[in-house]
């Protein structure tokens, strides 16, 4: 549904996505990405903007934050399985730092809840394969994007960040809006990822004077990185679907973003 299931097809695909990408962005010590998990025809370049920047600095550990589409629950699920598996190739679940983003009040447990039917850990992986190859990850579904739930996460991931560890933050921005109005919308997210301000993130957020289905997810992100001393970020693209559809009338909003060094 979001990506080719060919190996071949899936690999040229991303290498055909890469070389569309501008060559004269800077590149940043990156930490962390902000990435879209639309189909690859509409945001695989708008990702591609945020994986290129990675592509030279292997980590071993990368861990994926996603909304859930799908099931709704009341907290925070760290895939319990041992892995995904992509055409890629499969890739294995860290258990340990898995088990190391749990709390002892379950508010952030092991389990399947909302990993079953979403898309948004996924359609992160064969970036990643295609450009580093070996990693493990471990998989976080965030079913409530309540205020708890997100600072529980910032303060779990602040524990576990280490120097060979990656965190993607799986997002799209607004849904169904005309292009015009989620200009206005998806400006804000922009605005608040460059300026490092994840309090007026969250309070816009919640005021829906914007939209991100994982913008309690890029929160928690951006929070835990502040708590390391680590508070630079830099949008790299932001577009919408009706750059490939052509129709302006309902679109649905991407960007990629760095937290780096």
């Amino acid at each position: 549904m979001f990506y080719p299931q060919r190996k071949d097809e899936l690999k040229g695909l991303i290498s055909l996505l890469f070389s569309k990408v501008n060559t004269g962005i800077t590149k940043y010590k990156a930490r962390a990405l902000v990435s879209p998990h639309a189909g690859y025809i509409y945001s695989g370049l708008t990702a591609a903007y945020g994986f290129d920047q990675i592509a030279a600095t292997p980590f071993k550990k990368v861990i994926i934050l996603s909304p859930s589409h799908r099931e709704y629950f009341g907290g925070v699920c760290v895939y319990s399985g041992d892995g995904y598996s992509t055409p890629l190739g499969d890739i294995e679940t860290d258990h340990e730092l898995s088990d190391a983003l749990c709390t002892p009040d379950k508010r952030i447990f092991r389990g399947e809840y909302g990993h079953g039917p979403e898309h948004a850990i996924e359609v992160q992986l064969p970036f990643l394969q295609y450009i580093w190859g070996d990693f493990k990850i471990a998989a976080v579904v965030m079913g409530e994007q309540s205020r708890r739930n997100i600072d529980a996460l910032a303060e779990n991931l602040a524990d576990v960040l280490t120097d060979d560890t990656f965190v993607i933050a799986s997002s799209d921005l607004s849904h169904f809006y005309s292009h015009q109005i989620a200009d206005s919308l998806d400006s804000l997210i922009e605005k608040h990822i460059n300026a490092f301000d994840c309090t007026s993130l969250q309070k816009d957020l919640d005021a829906r004077r914007t939209e991100a289905c994982g913008g309690g997810l890029i929160t928690s992100m951006m929070k835990a990185y502040g708590k390391k001393d680590i508070s630079k970020a830099k949008v790299l693209y932001r577009n919408d679907s009706s750059d490939t559809s052509g129709d302006e009338s309902e679109v649905v909003g991407y960007l990629s973003a760095v937290i780096y060094n």
